[in-house]
């Protein structure tokens, strides 16, 4: 049997392809239309691998979907496709409402169609993992408890409400002709592979390169972050042994204000590629004006992704932005070939 995996040349599908391939013998069947964010490069490093297969198109191609699960016999659609940065999506919606919504629905109908032409045995091995984020939960205040899977969803941003439209989908799919799928709503990732329009890569980049490092506002705005491979691990968690029909939330408990965040970077990056003046990276950090509607904090309670599936994430924030940063001073070609002008074009647009 094989996976599906749509969205896998982006950030967190790659970072969950390279690992599946590399703790699994199950095939994989990679998708991923290439936008701007998703850089099959990625991916180079399964290029002769055989259990690996990409193919460039659209999860709103229902044909497309449909004759990848026939042909490969897929036993488990992993959608990771979607547009998924908030500044994007205040400038970008029409995008967000296409891909996130529009598309998740097309690709639930694919399942839906295959799943329901499998026989019995096949039936009930089959899987739709639908991976969204903690920002349909909306803003909480600082006394607020971290959202668990009952909140109720107040998404705030063009993205968070594309998602949470998303979320609803495949519920309904679920609840209605009961597709076995499950929803992993996960707190802020970072990581090897992000596309540098995120704050940590963001960072990362322009402090090399001597630029500001822009902060919204008054920089106090609070994100629980999870490294990317603690992400993935918990969704081959939920895949293996989660309760069909269920929600689960993934945090890394990990709660930092944007400022911190980007004193962390700093910080490290002062100790593993001092700058040649003697001066530290701190003095590039600029305020600037704060983006429409900007949630004040998020939080994950993922208490009960730990009760019933036994997970728990493995890195620390430091010891994971540790690596992150080591990975993106070891990894500068794969920078500098992401970057190209049109990116530059937007970064001054959005942070001038």
């Amino acid at each position: 049997m094989t996976i599906l995996v749509t969205g896998a040349a982006g950030f967190i599908g790659s970072n969950f392809v390279l690992d599946w391939v590399d703790q699994s013998t199950e095939d994989v069947i990679s998708i991923d239309l290439l936008t701007y964010a998703g850089n099959l490069e990625n991916l180079s490093s399964l290029n002769n691998n055989p259990h690996h297969h990409f193919i460039k198109g659209n999860i709103g191609d229902r044909d497309l979907i449909l004759n990848l699960l026939k042909k490969y016999q897929i036993r488990a659609v992993l959608n990771f496709a979607a547009e998924s940065h908030v500044d994007r999506s205040i400038h970008e919606s029409k995008d967000f409402m296409e891909t996130n919504i529009v598309g998740t629905f097309n690709l639930l109908e694919s399942a839906r169609s295959y799943w329901n032409d499998l026989d019995q045995n096949l039936k009930q091995d089959f899987r739709f993992l639908h991976i969204s984020s903690d920002e349909v939960y909306g803003s909480l205040d600082l006394t607020d408890p971290p959202s668990n899977e009952s909140d109720p969803y107040k998404p705030n941003s063009p993205y968070s409400a594309s998602k949470a439209a998303s979320d609803h989908l495949v519920r309904a799919w679920f609840q209605t002709y009961k597709l076995p799928v499950f929803t992993v709503n996960s707190a802020n990732n970072y990581g090897p592979y992000q596309f540098p329009e995120k704050l940590i890569p963001l960072c990362i980049l322009n402090a090399l390169n001597g630029k500001p490092l822009p902060i919204y506002g008054d920089g106090q705005q609070i994100r629980d972050w999870l490294y990317v491979k603690d992400h993935c691990s918990a969704i081959r968690e939920v895949l293996k042994q989660g309760h069909i029909g269920e929600t689960y939330n993934v945090g890394g408990s990990n709660e930092k204000t944007n400022l911190e965040v980007v004193k962390t970077v700093c910080v490290i990056l002062d100790k593993l590629k001092p700058k040649s003046d003697g001066k530290s990276y701190f003095d590039q950090i600029t305020f600037v004006k704060d983006r429409p509607g900007h949630d004040r904090r998020y939080a994950i309670d993922a208490s009960k992704l730990e009760r019933d599936l036994g997970w728990r994430p493995q890195e620390t924030f430091e010891t994971g932005l540790r690596k992150t940063v080591l990975w993106y001073l070891e990894n500068d070609a794969w920078m500098n070939h992401v970057v190209s002008g049109q990116y530059q074009d937007w970064v001054q647009k959005q942070y001038s």
